[in-house]
């Protein structure tokens, strides 16, 4: 016969190993967003260059560098929060906001193409999003 305590210790035994393959899963797509980011960043930077001038493409550049950056501080964030934290902090929008306030007072800069660059990680979302509905990766 068994007991309630020997049900909940066979459970406890599978959430661990439930929790690493969750969290190898998390790995793995934060890796995929990043390489799909910095190639997607690759691309439009060569296509703003040959399209519109080296200026512009830098202005891209610098908005799309923050935006993988705030998909790291964000990826973080997500990363800690079941074990250390409850809810997910604030320092990610300061990223943003930094960026913009940046943008906004120095003349060199164009805040179009800086806020499009930062927006580039969208782009990923929807990279992945189209690629995770393919026929071909159903199983």
């Amino acid at each position: 016969m068994s007991t309630p305590e020997s049900g909940n210790t066979s459970e406890s035994n599978r959430l661990p190993a439930e929790s690493s393959t969750s969290m190898q899963e998390f790995y793995q797509l934060r890796r995929e967003l990043l390489l799909i980011t910095l190639a997607l960043t690759g691309v439009i930077f060569v296509c703003v260059w040959v399209f519109y001038s080296l200026n512009i493409a830098l202005n891209y550049l610098l908005g799309a560098c923050t935006g993988v950056v705030y998909l790291k501080v964000l990826a973080r964030n997500v990363e800690q929060l079941g074990r250390q934290k409850n809810q997910l902090g604030k320092s990610h929008l300061a990223i943003f906001i930094g960026l913009i306030i940046v943008a906004t007072q120095w003349n060199q800069l164009y805040v179009m193409p800086v806020f499009l660059g930062f927006l580039t990680y969208k782009g990923t979302l929807l990279v992945y999003m189209f690629r995770s509905l393919m026929p071909s990766n159903l199983q």
